[in-house]
């Protein structure tokens, strides 16, 4: 790192990912993007699950289909790949040794699965007091269902995410729906970053730090609970569990989707002042001043009259009508894209949020693009310094860091432990 490069706010923290797929990953490359030097652990020949959950496939330098999925890219930026094979006893010497001098670990294997290679909490926590251990699974470390393994589509429908996602049972398409990305999984390694970047402080908090590490358990099914936010704690208070509304807001109106003249917009009035300019800007003072509609709660009682008004008039104009006519009046409106149109909306190109990473693998794939993190701190501002590696490309590399010579790495690699 130069001179005139900020410093990440995890600058010297070291990390060993022994996580895979979506949310452990996840959870380590917040951490990496932060600056930590994240190692991942990967298993020989095959590595992490989603190098192969294709098509779509990464493209070489002239554009043919690789066999490294793009799922991978995802949520593996900024970290150093190794091979190790756990079940190796040389490989488990080495993920030991790297354990002892490192601040974290994040895991997500099976309950207790990590014991039998001397990998598990305990074990390691007994070379390295300090460690920050995080274990990520489908439902805990204990409960009726802690032995189970756990997938996002599983937890979806389990936490009730599913019940309330989709239009209702008795219009067209109606039916419990899956959220179109992981969000369990992805929540789960948001949690996890936070859990651990909080022992983190409590070990190292110059006024009142422990200096001891400890270890976090980390749940999809909780996480799956905790992100239902407002439906959670509607049901919490009136023990009424709710239903599917499709893109209808229980406890607003108007704020949902509607058609236009030549597609959809989008309209999420969320007061009665917004309300009552969206009337005017439309032609149609009146309602707002209908006792029908003149506050929120009148308005979600009332909500198939007031729709029956607004949606014949919301088809007058196109959507690029509508968004021109209330963008200056404090109205929140907009289109509904696909993920083409968001990479090229002018607001997301101004900020930046598509990165080209250059790509020094060696295995013919071109720099690839990755959607930028979207915290941005003044002084310790995220880096993005590495593109998603290849299987094993920095093992030589960090094991001579580690202390071991090359015929030390040869004979590894020639034993299978690396």
């Amino acid at each position: 790192m130069s001179a005139s490069t900020p410093r990440g706010a995890l600058d010297g923290i070291k990390v060993l990912d022994l996580s895979r797929v979506l949310a452990g990953p996840w959870c380590t490359q917040m951490l990496a993007d932060l600056g930590a030097d994240v190692v991942k652990v990967e298993r020989p020949q095959a590595g992490d699950d989603t190098r192969h959950w294709g098509p779509p496939f990464l493209k070489d330098d002239a554009g043919r289909d690789t066999r490294e999925a793009s799922y991978f890219t995802a949520c593996n930026r900024n970290k150093r790949s190794i091979t190790v094979d756990m079940a190796h006893p040389e490989g488990q010497a080495l993920l030991r040794r790297m354990a002892a001098e490192a601040d974290v670990v994040v895991e997500n294997f099976k309950v207790g699965g990590l014991a039998q290679y001397g990998l598990d909490y305990a074990s390691l926590k007994a070379l390295n007091p300090r460690l920050v251990y995080c274990s990520i699974t489908g439902f805990g470390q204990d409960g009726p269902y802690a032995e189970r393994a756990g997938y996002d589509l599983m937890v979806q429908a389990m936490c009730g995410l599913m019940s309330i996602t989709g239009h209702a049972d008795g219009q067209p398409g109606g039916g419990p729906l899956k959220v179109g990305v992981a969000v369990v999984d992805v929540f789960t390694g948001l949690y996890a970053s936070n859990a651990i970047l909080a022992a983190l402080n409590a070990r190292d908090n110059a006024r009142n730090g422990t200096g001891e590490g400890q270890h976090i358990d980390m749940a999809l099914l909780d996480v799956g609970m905790a992100v239902l936010a407002n439906q959670a704690a509607g049901y919490l208070a009136t023990g009424q569990a709710p239903g599917r509304a499709g893109n209808i807001h229980p406890s607003l109106a108007p704020y949902q989707d509607f058609r236009s003249r030549d597609g959809n917009v989008l309209l999420a009035i969320g007061n009665d002042g917004q309300f009552a300019r969206f009337c005017q800007a439309c032609g149609h003072p009146e309602w707002a001043q209908d006792a029908r509609f003149a506050t929120n709660t009148a308005r979600v009682q009332h909500r198939a009259a007031l729709l029956a008004l607004m949606e014949p008039v919301l088809q007058t104009r196109s959507t690029t009508e509508w968004i021109a006519l209330l963008e200056d009046k404090a109205v929140p409106c907009g289109p509904i894209n696909t993920i083409a149109q968001a990479f090229d909306d002018p607001q997301v190109r101004a900020r930046g949020i598509r990165r080209e990473l250059p790509r020094d693998a060696g295995d013919g794939i071109a720099p690839m693009a990755t959607v930028a993190n979207p915290m941005r701190l003044s002084g310790t501002p995220v880096s993005y310094h590495r593109a998603p590696p290849a299987l094993g490309q920095h093992t030589d590399e960090v094991l001579r860091e580690l202390g071991l010579d090359a015929s030390a790495i040869a004979a590894l690699k020639a034993g299978g432990a690396i």
